[in-house]
């Protein structure tokens, strides 16, 4: 039986990987499930990916060989404000949902992406308050 019906999404099935090359690259989707998104990229120097962000997701970045740079633009009482994180081999860096951000490669090289939802802690919205009956 294929992994398709046995799983319901061939994205999660090992046999199975979703490959797709970029101007930039390639990317190879690992793993994916409801909560989380490991992917595998191969990034090349001198090229970039578009200008995003995520609306939800944390992304983060481990750099395995060569060396990227993460930029992330700010906002609010910082506008204008460019981050730039210089990832050399063995480091990782987060960005937060909402903000625009960019992976650019310095030198050709292998780095793993992570997509994933924080869950908030403080989602509770009391109707009433706890009462003696």
């Amino acid at each position: 039986m294929e992994c398709e019906k046995i799983l319901g999404l061939a994205r999660t099935c090992s046999q199975h990987k979703m490959k797709a090359g970029k101007i930039w690259g390639k990317t190879e989707l690992i793993h994916a499930n409801g909560v989380l998104e490991f992917h595998r990229i191969e990034f090349k120097a001198g090229y970039k990916c578009s200008e995003h962000k995520h609306k939800f997701k944390w992304n983060g970045f481990f750099v395995e060989s060569g060396r990227m740079i993460v930029r992330v633009w700010q906002d609010a009482d910082q506008q204008g404000l460019v981050d730039e994180t210089v990832l050399n081999a063995g480091d990782y860096t987060t960005v937060k949902p909402g903000k625009f951000h960019q992976f650019e490669g310095v030198e050709d090289g292998v780095a793993f992406e992570l997509y994933w939802a924080e869950f908030n802690h403080d989602d509770i919205e009391r109707r009433t308050v706890g009462t003696k009956s």
